[in-house]
């Protein structure tokens, strides 16, 4: 009974916000309540509930900071250089772009931390998307499913968790796999440039002097237009006009003024080169203070939430000394923050219902007992395509710490090696990224206004296709 109640909570969960009949958040927390007290524990909700928010806090404060941290970055013009190299790349050419946007995921992705290569990705690429009305589940589903890819790198944490769990070495798991991920990494790179054929099928290719001239052009015919109607209204004085012209984005105001629900958006600012947040003296001390905290996260000097908690109190304090302008900045980030934030703490009641329940490990129980016996033999290959749905629907540690012993036990009663099964276990990664159980996900999709559901229903084929590529890839080599 656990088993059927804990597929279809996850079920309706992705039916419901695929179809847009529930915001995530409202799903996260409504659904896994409702499926509480159908299980027979509803008494327990608050147990499982506080339980999740525990173990999602650290996360929580974690990504909170990061995203201060980044989008101060973002406002002094750190990332400039890169927007303009990838511009120089790119030359507006959405082909380029997409190709872009792989490249930049992948390589930032090298950190280990999915939140941060997010972050730093769509900081850098969410301007281009915008300013030439790309598809923006594009940006977020190649930079989910190239982090999935990267995201086996032995810091990264699956490959720990396996190795951990099996009693492994991680490198002895990790190396081996190189060219199977290698094949998986080039099959993202192919696929972004198909994706970025057909952006480029849609919306040709412009240069970047021809994408600003337009946005000038309609500002200015925004601005006619409101003297026209002040004219003909009979409007007396220039106060009014002066008010109505900061209303629709008139010279000085800042805001991007190809359309109305853009106005405001600090990160499409990130082309202007004479915004007011700009602190060019300090550049080079913002890129130092990025890579002391970057490396400090690799080698774990300090726990990441610290880390970003400490980085995002300097670089405000060192780039804006005045309260205002501090209140000002933090104000202008409040809207991603507690967007992800807000999202990290629904999820927590998900995984807290989930696992308190025992559906989980039941769902997990029912699957492995599923498995029928002449399958011994390949239990390596059966791990592999096991990896796909159950760490999207389970988190890592379930799969690793729950599922994953049982299936190397498996495997050893018929002579599969328990590096295989480990190596098997990671080809499920790039699916897992998109996971609604993955709160970096909801900093992806949050920092680029893209609903969840629409992510979710484009990037579900492609990163499911790049696993089963690496998979294919590991049995071609004879890894797996």
């Amino acid at each position: 009974m656990l088993t059927i109640l804990g597929f279809a909570m996850i079920a309706t969960f992705l039916v419901l916000i695929m179809m847009k009949k529930m915001s995530p958040i409202a799903a996260l927390v409504l659904i896994p309540a409702l499926f509480c007290v159908f299980v027979g524990k509803g008494a327990k909700l608050g147990d499982y509930v506080i339980e999740g928010v525990g173990n999602l806090a650290p996360t929580a404060a974690m990504l909170m900071f990061a995203i201060v941290y980044f989008g101060l970055m973002i406002d002094v013009g750190l990332f400039d250089p890169i927007v303009r190299g990838i511009l120089k790349f790119c030359k507006a050419d959405p082909l380029r772009i997409v190709i872009g946007t792989a490249v930049l995921a992948a390589i930032v992705s090298l950190d280990g931390d999915g939140s941060t290569t997010f972050m730093i990705t769509v900081s850098a690429m969410y301007p281009l998307y915008k300013r030439l009305k790309m598809s923006l589940v594009v940006m977020t589903g190649v930079a989910a499913t190239a982090n999935g890819v990267m995201n086996t790198l032995p810091w990264g944490g699956p490959t720990a968790r396996a190795a951990t769990a099996l009693k492994l070495d991680a490198g002895d798991i990790f190396v081996p796999m190189i060219p199977a991920l290698a094949v998986g990494l080039l099959f993202v790179f192919v696929l972004s440039y198909f994706l970025g054929l057909r952006e480029r099928k849609r919306l040709g290719v412009l240069s970047l002097d021809e994408v600003l001239e337009r946005e000038k052009i309609v500002k200015d015919e925004k601005e006619q237009e409101t003297e026209t109607v002040l004219v003909g209204a009979g409007a007396s004085g220039g106060s009014d006009k002066v008010r109505l012209n900061k209303t629709t984005g008139g010279a000085g105001s800042g805001t991007d003024a190809d359309s109305s629900d853009d106005d405001g958006d600090v990160r499409l600012q990130g082309l202007d080169p004479n915004r007011p947040t700009l602190r060019p003296k300090l550049y080079w001390f913002n890129a130092l203070l990025t890579v002391a905290l970057l490396t400090a996260m690799i080698m774990e000097w300090l726990p990441i939430p610290v880390l970003f908690i400490l980085g995002a109190a300097l670089a405000l304090t060192v780039n804006f000394p005045h309260i205002p302008d501090q209140k000002a900045r933090l104000a202008a980030h409040a809207d991603n923050v507690l967007n992800v934030s807000g999202m990290v703490f629904a999820a927590a009641v998900f995984t807290g219902v989930l696992q308190g329940t025992g559906m989980v490990d039941s769902m997990a129980k029912w699957i492995v007992d599923s498995i029928p016996g002449g399958m011994g033999p390949h239990m390596a290959l059966v791990t592999g395509f096991l990896s796909l749905p159950l760490t999207y629907f389970m988190s890592n540690d379930g799969f690793y710490f729950g599922v994953l012993p049982v299936l190397a036990e498996a495997g050893a009663a018929h002579g599969v090696s328990p590096l295989e099964i480990a190596r098997a276990s990671l080809v499920g990664q790039p699916l897992h990224m998109s996971s609604p159980l993955v709160p970096a996900v909801y900093v992806l999709v949050g920092m680029a206004k893209v609903e969840f559901g629409d992510h979710t229903r484009f990037v579900v084929k492609w990163a499911a296709l790049t696993s089963l590529v690496v998979l294919g890839a590991g049995i071609l080599f004879g890894i797996i």
